[in-house]
């Protein structure tokens, strides 16, 4: 299992210098700066398909792995335009590039047009990847591309167009400063013009934590499974479990790994059909007990009530039914009230998560009461039902019980531990719905899982006295102070596509602590038959290279390692932190598919 730069590399030396000859011949009479002598603030008006003496790139094509990239087209046109200025015949591949976003209209998509071998639509789904040393792009169009430019000026104008023409996708609204400060707020413009950004956060990383790297990860466990697995539910204690479609297995914790399958249960005998392929499982009261939440049963990603599964019995507790002042209503998600609840054998509540609702269900009466199980509803303890679209999608909470929600549009919105009704602080949305959100165990750093990418937020800030705060306790940016921007983690063109036409990633996490002082590692995500890792000290250091050489925009971590699967990956996740052991710097990383469960030491 090795690093992705191996699968990458450098444009050959020999075409660089063939390349270098042709561009001092040409350069005069062939290339020109396209905005050179405009001022830079959205992508110019297209024409239609680029005439001679426009500007051009030499195109490469990455064929494999052995042969690597080849020369498609030693000198090419390029063009940013919009799609109704394509020439009859010409058309965007509809599968991959059209927009699936709702509510998008008829809006004119901007393309990258390179030669007649590429119209793509410009956004994250070209996974474009950035060389400033080099005067080089690579993207994912049917295929793996480079493009390499005859000076930084060129490079430097494609960068910028390039931000502006996805900017003008995602948002719908021209890149003018007055749009991007209306779309990101003043607090948050440093997020589209990095340079005016606070970077200290991350200098202050650099300063405290050694250089980091993922090691290797040697295989030590791998089991069969007899049904295809759903989800998986790790605990801390002794087991953690497998959920298929008509049962849950459990298996023994070590420092290895989950060996020797110990027990499995049958998920029959129910009163509702709707609990027989759960989507989610979560472990309550000490690890005795499992919450398990299944979709409705019109295939809607809802559910109207969620079971109570005993697991050292085998038996359903209870089916509880979510409702409010006597009114059904669903749950997308739910999750514990904190990152250590599912320790505590005494805790009766747990968060739920809707489109517009954001909860804390108690399994007692609102006198405190243990209800009857005969037909028990879950007391609403506390919450907000908002009035407009939030959209909400996903959420997690901190040690301490604060809650970080990823919504539809792209907003991760972090809510104090005492209130649900008004978020302490929202980030702006990047275009990308996020799918799935992480925060380490002392809600200094979030993670938000979108399609393409993760994205990795600080949440601390200096309030005006001076103190170091979290936006779950403060709203960030109210007083004026400079904000730290993002980091994104991706994968290379190169890996991206060999991933997989359409796989998406899904299900980011930080390795597992519920202690404080105890530090998150490492941060994994599932893409395809891929599971990826990035060493979170060394994505935290603010000068390694990928950083270098990120150009304009935010930076881009490509620091990583993957463990490929023959199958598709259910989900990755590492164990708890009380499985480290003095052999490893890390507990044991464990990769469900639907066949197979496998795990990995560091």
């Amino acid at each position: 299992m090795g690093a992705s730069e191996s699968r990458e590399g450098r444009l050959d030396d020999s075409e660089a210098e063939e390349e270098e000859e042709e561009n001092s011949s040409s350069s005069q009479g062939s290339y020109h700066s396209a905005r050179s002598d405009k001022e830079k603030t959205g992508p110019r008006t297209p024409s239609r398909p680029p005439q001679p003496g426009s500007q051009k790139v030499k195109l490469y094509h990455y064929i494999s792995a052995k042969t690597k990239w080849v020369v498609a087209e030693k000198l090419v046109p390029w063009e940013f335009m919009r799609e109704s200025e394509l020439q009859e015949g010409s058309e965007v591949d509809d599968d991959e590039y059209m927009d699936e976003a709702e509510g998008s209209g008829h809006f004119d998509h901007w393309l990258l047009c390179v030669g007649t071998r590429i119209r793509a639509k410009v956004d994250q789904r070209l996974q474009m990847k950035f060389y400033s040393d080099q005067q080089r792009v690579d993207f994912v169009f049917q295929g793996v591309w480079a493009m390499r430019f005859p000076s930084q000026e060129d490079y430097k104008d494609f960068t910028t167009e390039y931000h502006n023409c996805v900017f003008e996708n995602s948002y719908q609204l021209e890149a003018t400063e007055e749009n991007k400060v209306k779309v990101f707020g003043k607090d948050f413009i440093g997020w589209v013009k990095p340079q005016d950004a606070d970077e200290s956060i991350w200098e202050d990383a650099e300063e405290t934590l050694e250089q980091g790297q993922v090691k290797d990860l040697k295989q030590t466990y791998i089991d069969e499974l007899n049904e295809g697995i759903r989800s998986l539910a790790l605990g801390a204690k002794d087991n953690s479990f497998l959920v298929s479609d008509s049962r849950v297995e459990a298996f023994r914790n070590t420092p290895t790994g989950l060996q020797g399958k110990k027990a499995s249960v049958r998920l029959g005998g129910s009163s509702s059909d709707s609990f027989s392929t759960p989507k989610k499982a979560m472990l309550i009261r000490g690890e005795a007990n499992m919450m398990l939440l299944s979709p409705a049963k019109d295939g809607k990603n809802h559910s109207t009530n969620v079971r109570q599964l005993d697991l050292e019995s085998g038996k359903t507790v209870a089916e509880w039914k979510f409702e409010k002042d006597g009114t059904p209503i669903t749950m997308r998600d739910v999750t514990n009230d904190s990152k250590s609840a599912q320790l505590d054998s005494s805790l009766s509540t747990f968060l739920g998560l809707d489109d517009n609702r954001l909860c804390r269900w108690d399994m007692r009466d609102r006198h405190g009461i243990v209800q009857d199980i005969a037909s028990p509803v879950l007391n609403w303890n506390e919450g907000h039902q908002f009035a407009r679209g939030t959209n909400f999608q996903c959420f997690a909470s901190t040690g301490d019980g604060a809650v970080v929600v990823g919504s539809k549009d792209g907003k991760i919105r972090l809510y104090g531990k005492t209130s649900m009704r008004q978020a302490k602080t929202a980030f702006p949305g990047l275009g990308s719905p996020i799918t799935h959100v992480d925060v380490t165990y002392d809600g200094h750093w979030v993670l938000g899982t979108t399609d393409t990418y993760l994205i990795l937020m600080s949440t601390l800030f200096i309030d005006k006295d001076g103190s170091m705060k979290t936006g779950f306790t403060g709203r960030m940016g109210s007083k004026g102070h400079k904000l730290a921007t993002p980091r994104l983690l991706k994968l290379t063109p190169v890996d991206a596509f060999a991933a997989g036409k359409n796989q998406k990633f899904h299900g980011g996490h930080f390795s597992w602590v519920t202690e404080g002082g105890r530090e998150e590692r490492h941060l994994v995500v599932s893409v395809g038959n891929y599971t990826v890792i990035w060493d979170f000290k060394r994505v935290k250091q603010s000068q390694h290279n990928c950083y270098k050489n990120a150009g304009e925009g935010l930076k881009s971590c490509y620091c990583y390692k993957i463990v490929p699967k023959e199958d598709n990956i259910v989900d990755s996740m590492f164990m708890h932190d009380n499985f480290v052991t003095g052999k490893s710097p890390e507990a044991p990383l464990i990769v469900a598919t639907p066949k197979h469960v496998t795990s990995f030491n560091i």
